[in-house]
């Protein structure tokens, strides 16, 4: 850790942010107790993380810390609780820079006999409930943009996003391995400038979790919301077909293999779950730490955060 984020004058001058971090953490709590969903505690070390292309897990000993609590969370809900919600710290390795770091605090949320629309209506109600609650008005000011949060929410579609500002559509440039790099690069500082953007429906190679669209089976009901450029959620109908998944595990396998990055054994237990069948489900994920850059107008993200870990010696 740099001598700057050891400094105790920075210490003694964030203590704005951490109220406004303890009052967007009591919101977030308040929302979903009344909502009827239960908040749980899964473990963060971990036999084995989910197997996705994009995310690089930290070696523990002999486990890994977690990306993400979703297969615990997943195998709650197939235990029969309907409604689940879990803050906590996740952790990726190679992710250090103004919006990354190795170690941030994650909420996630889901719910049975639902779909990514419905995860929609809870994420537009969340988020007005924790500006209002934390902040006093739905109105915020991040990169010298004034977000209104309470306008009806732009909803675009990825494949028209990547035609319009990346100059060719997202299931060519998934198939090229070029889709992460054009969406940072071109499309996402084009999104939710003035109100927040949902960018919706990702093709089939860039929702390894996700159920595919019944009347489009190369793509999948996935969406990401942004702010002045910023991406804060992730969401999708999460799928339950268990012999669809293994081969989408078995497929990320053979690549990350091919690319001579790690392979992570399959989650045989979450996978367990899914074979005795789950009903409908959908879940989103949110960046608490991205959520506080948006309200407190923060320039990084270690702005946001006591002690940063991972974070980039240079900032």
């Amino acid at each position: 850790m740099s001598a700057r984020h050891d400094d105790p004058h920075r210490l003694r001058d964030l203590q704005p942010v951490l109220r406004l971090r303890q009052a967007v953490l009591s919101a977030v709590r308040a929302f979903f107790v009344e909502r009827d969903f239960l908040e749980v505690t899964t473990p963060v070390r971990i036999p084995t993380p989910a197997l996705e292309d994009y995310i690089d897990a930290l070696p523990s000993g002999d486990a890994y810390l977690r990306t993400s609590p979703e297969l615990h969370m997943k195998r709650l809900l197939a235990a029969g609780h309907p409604r689940l919600f879990q803050i906590g710290p996740c952790f990726r390795a190679g992710e250090s820079g103004r919006m990354h770091l190795t170690e941030f605090t994650m909420l996630e949320w889901y719910r049975l006999e639902a779909g990514y629309r419905q995860i929609l209506d809870d994420t537009v109600a969340l988020v007005r409930h924790c500006a209002q609650s934390a902040l006093g008005r739905t109105t915020c000011r991040f990169r010298e943009r004034d977000i209104d949060l309470a306008a009806p929410w732009d909803i675009l579609g990825v494949d028209e996003a990547f035609r319009t500002h990346a100059g060719e559509g997202a299931a060519a440039a998934a198939a090229g391995g070029r889709f992460e790099t054009l969406l940072v690069e071109r499309v996402e500082p084009h999104l939710g400038g003035e109100r927040p953007t949902v960018l919706i429906d990702y093709p089939l190679a860039c929702g390894a979790l996700a159920k595919r669209k019944p009347d489009a089976p190369d793509w999948v009901e996935r969406w990401e919301l942004y702010m002045a450029g910023l991406e804060v959620v992730n969401a999708c109908s999460e799928l339950g077909d268990a012999p669809e998944q293994r081969r989408r595990f078995e497929a990320t396998a053979r690549l990350r293999a091919a690319e001579g990055r790690p392979v992570y054994p399959i989650d045989e237990p979450f996978m367990a779950a899914l074979e005795r069948g789950l009903p409908a489900m959908a879940g989103a994920a949110l960046g608490v730490d991205r959520l506080l850059m948006v309200f407190a107008d923060a320039g990084c993200i270690q702005d946001v955060v006591a002690f940063p870990a991972g974070a980039d010696p240079a900032l």
